[in-house]
């Protein structure tokens, strides 16, 4: 699943739905906040935005007007996990 990151079962769970497909459309934000600062750097913005720095990669982030990601939210964190080595293990 990853290369030379540990995840713990929650943050494990977290990837799986982000990789699953169709897309999933009940990813909750607090859980992709938790994974992100996991495995890489997050500044909380004033404006409630938050930069994500993981690997080489940067990326924006605002937070959800509801509990759930969005769908391309969802495509973002993909490129960006796999960009860092990060996949799930299902096929």
């Amino acid at each position: 699943m990853t290369e030379g990151k540990e995840l713990d079962g929650h943050h494990r769970s977290t990837v799986e739905r982000i990789f699953n497909h169709p897309v999933s459309h009940n990813i909750q934000w607090h859980d992709v906040l938790s994974l992100l600062q996991s495995v890489g750097n997050v500044i909380e913005e004033p404006s409630g935005r938050y930069t994500v720095t993981l690997g080489s990669e940067t990326e924006t982030f605002d937070a959800p007007r509801h509990h759930d990601i969005d769908e391309q939210q969802v495509i973002d964190l993909r490129r960006m996990l796999r960009n860092a080595g990060i996949t799930s293990t299902s096929p």
